[in-house]
């Protein structure tokens, strides 16, 4: 029988990431998407306590690679990339304004016609 030989392109890249590198990528990839990362996600997501993330948290916003806003309605904290607050904000509102039309849209009934 032959040997089973790994895979080629499967190579270690070098050292894995700490927890704080981790969370800051999480972050970035999401504003990079268009949207915000609330604080309170963080602690389920990445499998640690809240005392942590906020600690985490802290260290991000002061090293000044990511910024931070609340909700305007439950005070929540969300987390975005340095500059990309008020592009995300513009983003959360059109998709909200699309969501309400949607639905309205899918409430109204489609009139019969009386043939």
């Amino acid at each position: 029988m032959s040997q089973r030989r790994p895979f080629r392109k499967f190579q270690k890249k070098g050292p894995a990431l700490t927890q704080e590198q981790k969370i800051e990528k999480f972050i970035l990839r999401n504003s990079q998407n268009g949207f915000f990362t609330k604080v309170t996600t963080l602690p389920y997501k990445f499998e640690i306590s809240e005392n942590k993330a906020w600690d985490i948290v802290g260290e991000l916003l002061s090293s000044g690679s990511i910024e931070s806003i609340h909700d305007e309605i439950t005070g929540e904290m969300k987390l975005c990339e340095t500059g990309k607050t008020y592009l995300i904000m513009d983003l959360e509102k059109k998709r909200k304004k699309q969501k309400t039309k949607f639905k309205k849209n899918k409430n109204q009934k489609p009139k019969k016609e009386n043939s």
